[in-house]
């Protein structure tokens, strides 16, 4: 019975990590598009360079950029491996997110925060943009979750969203657009799904780990100084911390604050 039970659990690992492949393709198409104002579903994706366009078998996530040796059957020009690397950041966030959060309806919830922001990395790297379109979209996905999956307590979200925006407008105002729309939109949703404490975590590690990788980013010369950097994918990181293991670190902060070390 046990072995029944640990292959069937890792089928559903292996199931989870398949379908992150296949939608971080998508999501890659959706941040590419959307932002541009192009349909996600025409035409159909193709070479950059020699405009080929992809047949059935070019497609497969990961496994047709290894088959080409990274290069297009068209032109053979060099493919980025930027595309393989996302697919394959999907399929490994998708499988371990049950390892942090448990096979309950809240993966539910966390499957679609990272297929969010999955697009909104893609988005943003590409066009320091995150698009209203999108946050309109997931926001509307994230209402029903939070009604069939609520936050203890249910008026949270409601706290935690009024908090992430006036929070982060109140950064863009002082900082004089220091902080973008979008930025301050986003946080406004990320609120209604964290809550008010996770989602002022999530921020402070969201800028933690920009400052970290941005001024490593500049010591190692990989960016100029005063060169924008797109903060997306530190939103990303900070809010999947926070909403995975917020509540362990805030414990921990508040023991270290009274007890000391």
């Amino acid at each position: 019975m046990s072995l029944h039970l640990n292959i069937y659990m890792i089928n559903l690992f292996v199931i989870l990590f398949l379908f992150g492949l296949i939608f971080g393709s998508f999501f890659n198409v959706v941040g590419l598009r959307i932002p541009i104002k192009k349909s996600i579903v025409k035409p159909r994706s193709s070479c950059t360079i020699c405009g080929h366009q992809l047949n059935a078998y070019e497609l497969i996530p990961v496994l047709s950029y290894l088959l080409q040796k990274g290069k297009c059957r068209g032109c053979q020009s060099r493919i980025s491996p930027v595309y393989p690397i996302f697919e394959l950041l999907t399929g490994i966030l998708f499988a371990t997110a049950p390892l942090v959060i448990g096979w309950s309806g809240e993966l539910v919830v966390a499957l679609t925060l990272i297929s969010m922001f999955m697009i909104i990395i893609v988005s943003d790297i590409n066009y320091m943009l995150i698009p209203d379109k999108i946050l309109l979209w997931f926001a509307g996905i994230f209402l029903l979750e939070r009604i069939i999956w609520p936050l203890n307590p249910s008026w949270d979200s409601l706290l935690g969203a009024g908090s992430g925006f006036l929070f982060l407008l109140i950064i863009a105002i002082v900082s004089k657009g220091g902080m973008g729309g979008g930025d301050i939109k986003l946080y406004a949703l990320l609120g209604f799904v964290l809550g008010f404490k996770l989602v002022l975590l999530s921020f402070f590690l969201s800028t933690l780990f920009g400052a970290v990788i941005g001024g490593l980013a500049l010591l190692f010369k990989i960016v100029k100084r005063k060169q924008p950097i797109p903060f997306g994918p530190f939103i990303a990181a900070g809010t999947l911390t926070a909403y995975y293991w917020g509540s362990d670190l805030i414990n921990l902060y508040l023991q270290i604050l009274y007890n000391g070390f």
